[in-house]
C-alpha cells in the first residue's frame, strides 16, 4: 500500500515513519498506518526518494510525526560469500523528530 504526503496530512494524526536506507545515498520512507507499513509517495504518486538523510528529514518536517527511525539491512555477509543467516541483520535506530524548526508559511 502507498500513502502520499497529502494522505498523511489529511489524516491529521501523528504517524510513525521509518527511513529505509536502500544504498549508500538512496533513502525511501515507510509510514505505519493501521499497523501496516506503507510506502510514502510524493503527491503526484511517484515514490518519495532522497539522496541524503538530511534531505529526507527536511521534507518530513511537513508531516506530523509520532516517531522517526532509520532502518538499514546489511548486505555484508552476502558480499563476502557467507552463508545466509537464520536471523535478520536489520539495524533500526531512532532519530530525533524535531531536528529542523517548523516550517512557517507566509
Amino acid at each position: 500500500m502507498k500513502l502520499s504526503f497529502q494522505d498523511v496530512l489529511s489524516r491529521g494524526v501523528p504517524v510513525v515513519a521509518v527511513v529505509q536506507s536502500l544504498d549508500q545515498a538512496l533513502y525511501q520512507v515507510l509510514v505505519v498506518s493501521g499497523g501496516q507499513e506503507c510506502l510514502l509517495t510524493e503527491n503526484d504518486g511517484k515514490t518519495f526518494c532522497r539522496n541524503s538523510l538530511s534531505a529526507v528529514r527536511e521534507a518530513l518536517q511537513l508531516l506530523p510525526l509520532a516517531s522517526l527511525s532509520l532502518r538499514h539491512q546489511s548486505a555484508y555477509d552476502e558480499m563476502v560469500g557467507q552463508p545466509t543467516r537464520e536471523q535478520d541483520n536489520t539495524l533500526e535506530v531512532p532519530l530525533a523528530v524535531d531536528l529542523y524548526p517548523p516550517v512557517t508559511r507566509h
